[in-house]
């Protein structure tokens, strides 16, 4: 039965603790406002009367400093209090950045597979430009599947094609 009276008491002398996580401001018809989440943006500082982790002001203004307290310490106060959430959860804010990241990785992807392709075409083109300068019989396959031997017309435009490839993807 200790046991319960005990845990009783410390409720209770937690409970106050959560009051202090508390939001008082004045609004727009300067009446005050408590709650538990930030005010709203269009709240401005000089009406927020209290935040959380901040001793109540000993005045009715925000700016109170207690007695004792040196400068530096104030000033630190007031920078802290200075800091006003954006209303924005972090995760909502990084979504647009990551997406655009994404984005970039992804046409940083396309422009490596692109890369690649005209890598392989250019290595192809001079290896056939190579082949078509030694002065090599070229034989094809035609429509029907037989052999036969490329003439002088069919060599140079063969050529041609070639070259242009070279001249596109060998950059």
């Amino acid at each position: 039965m200790k046991s319960v009276h005990a845990w009783a008491l410390a409720l209770a002398c937690l409970l106050p603790m959560t009051a202090g996580a508390q939001w008082q401001w004045l609004d727009k018809n300067n009446k005050k406002v408590f709650s538990d989440q930030a005010p709203p943006l269009e709240i401005p500082d000089k009406n927020i009367l209290r935040r959380p982790g901040e001793p109540a002001p000993r005045t009715g203004s925000s700016d109170a400093v207690p007695e004792g307290t040196s400068a530096p310490v104030a000033a630190a106060a007031s920078a802290r209090g200075a800091a006003r959430p954006s209303g924005m959860d972090k995760e909502l804010q990084d979504k647009p950045r990551k997406a655009e990241e994404a984005e970039k990785a992804r046409s940083a992807a396309e422009e490596q597979k692109i890369a690649r392709a005209r890598a392989d075409n250019c290595a192809r083109a001079r290896q056939g430009q190579a082949t078509f300068d030694s002065g090599m019989r070229i034989a094809r396959l035609n429509a029907q599947g037989e052999r036969e031997i490329m003439d002088d017309n069919a060599r140079a435009a063969e050529q041609q094609r070639l070259q242009s490839m070279i001249a596109s993807d060998c950059n």
